[in-house]
């Protein structure tokens, strides 16, 4: 049965029933229990199908992140051989994406504010697209590089973009659990890349096969492409903006409520006036300092470790397998072609078994988000994270086979190794991975949104370029126990933060913010 138009019995500001005649902010309309013919009230309002959309669409570009950027990984040593790269050019390749998504963050979070969450929405599919296509054609290092680059930014601008048109379309209520389920798609992405890396390694085990991660993610991402076209704009985007008619028929068509033209005229923000475009002064206020420093150090902190992690995992998994991660030089012998994509796959299905872990913890974040809350699991996540660590660098005796040197006599330990990667990334997904892109969406004001959740993106991004860049380095030098404790100093640090400068949103109205 469908909702009737009439509001129901109550919303954000108190109750509606009968109040058809007034005027009410674009999220008191989202709010609005619908009245239904015998049936008791919902705890929140059903989600029309157009907000299914917006949600739907919003999961792929999480989950393309995690398909690409965990499919290159496996890739690396592949790349390495064909073309020959050092330690440092495996690091240049792998930052090249991940620096992409740091610029896009920080750049085209500013435009969503600017110009509206749609166009950057639509703009950011199409140059993924582009950037695949450059990359599975690369014919040397710099042009792969700069595919990958603007593959980045194309992902990078999916971070802010993603969070925003899923939390501006829906109730507050379900706001945790839904964003969260779309973040989810980015461990989806990660489990299914690194299980169809291995694949199609096994079908066609030669060094080009790598091209082929990047072509076949190319037909869905142009079908989202098309489905975003399809997508109405934030109306609290463009109320902020004081386009009131605009604001109401794109509500209108969200809600599938014909006809609603009962808007108040902008929302009230005290430190930025409708018309106003917003800029980086804005977001430096001291009114918002303590939520820029909650949503940016934590995700720099959290980076660092998830993205070392689950950049280097296969090379990692496959030296403890007694498999070559990276070739000693480049025009080896076949036989040791087949011995390094042997270790290449074996990386692959260990890393799809690791990341399980990925996707049982967003599955638990997101039953808890509403009613935990965001510190509590970020914390919580946090200490997870540090515990996973330093089980792995109990069983890391021996550093990655030609990425490290040997550690104090003691043989790697696989069991420990495992395990120590699987507690992480249940917990780091339970808690910082997913906490953090939450909180980032939800502690700025509408006209802001877009810039501080994009900075605190970029803030995430810098660690992980960080650590992409640095890690083949100082695995070779230090090996991979050091690396580990260093990496759970951070997520210890981090939940440090969280506490101190904390925030709960758990619920939280944005409009009053």
């Amino acid at each position: 049965m469908a909702p009737s138009d009439a509001p129901g019995s109550a919303g954000p500001d108190g109750p509606v029933a009968g109040a058809s005649a007034e005027a009410r902010s674009v999220q008191a309309w989202i709010e609005d229990l619908p009245a239904w013919d015998s049936q008791p009230p919902f705890a929140a309002p059903p989600l029309t199908a157009t907000q299914w959309q917006v949600w739907a669409m919003a999961t792929a570009g999480k989950f393309f992140e995690g398909l690409v950027v965990f499919m290159g990984g496996i890739a690396l040593p592949l790349l390495a051989a064909q073309f020959g790269l050092g330690p440092a050019a495996m690091g240049l390749v792998t930052a090249a994406s991940l620096l992409g998504i740091l610029l896009g963050a920080l750049l085209m979070g500013g435009l969503a504010d600017r110009f509206g969450r749609r166009p950057v929405f639509i703009g950011e599919m199409a140059l993924l697209l582009l950037a695949l296509l450059a990359a599975a054609a690369s014919p040397s290092p710099a042009w792969l590089v700069a595919a990958l680059f603007a593959m980045g930014l194309a992902l990078g601008a999916d971070y802010p973009t993603a969070h925003l048109v899923i939390s501006e379309s829906i109730p507050a209520a379900a706001r945790g659990r839904l964003v969260l389920a779309a973040f989810s798609f980015q461990a989806l992405g990660a489990v299914l890349g690194t299980a169809l890396a291995a694949l199609l390694l096994d079908a066609r085990p030669e060094l080009d096969t790598w091209r082929l991660f990047y072509l076949l993610p190319a037909l869905p991402v142009a079908a989202v492409l098309g489905g975003r076209l399809l997508l109405p704009e934030s109306s609290h985007w463009l109320i902020s903006r004081g386009r009131r008619e605009q604001a109401e028929a794109a509500l209108a068509r969200l809600l599938h409520r014909p006809g609603l033209n009962l808007l108040q005229p902008h929302e009230a923000h005290p430190h930025l006036e409708p018309h106003h475009l917003a800029d980086w002064r804005h977001l430096f206020r001291p009114r918002h300092q303590r939520a820029l420093v909650l949503a940016c150090l934590p995700w720099f902190l959290q980076d660092l470790a998830t993205y070392g992690i689950g950049l280097f995992t296969p090379l990692i998994v496959a030296a403890a397998f007694g498999s070559p991660a990276v070739p000693a030089a480049p025009g080896q012998a076949a036989a040791g072609l087949a011995a390094l994509i042997a270790g290449v796959t074996a990386g692959a299905r260990g890393t799809a078994l690791i990341d399980v872990g990925f996707l049982v913890g967003i599955g638990v974040a997101i039953l808890l988000a509403d009613r935990w809350g965001r510190i509590p699991l970020q914390i919580l996540g946090f200490l997870g994270c540090a515990a996973g660590l330093l089980i792995a660098r109990a069983g890391s005796g021996v550093a990655a086979a030609g990425l490290g040197a040997v550690g104090p006599g003691r043989p790697a330990h696989l069991p420990l190794i495992v395990l120590g990667f699987v507690v992480f990334q249940f917990m780091t997904n339970l808690g910082p991975n997913a906490q953090t892109y939450l909180i980032a969406g939800e502690v700025f004001p509408t006209p802001l949104r877009g810039l501080g959740s994009g900075l605190a993106a970029a803030a995430g991004k810098a660690g992980a370029v960080l650590t992409a860049f640095l890690f083949p380095v100082l695995l070779q030098r230090f090996g991979s126990g050091p690396l580990l404790a260093a990496l759970a100093a951070t997520s210890l640090l981090g939940a440090a933060v969280t506490w101190w400068f904390r925030i709960e949103t758990r619920g939280l109205n944005l409009e009053r913010l």
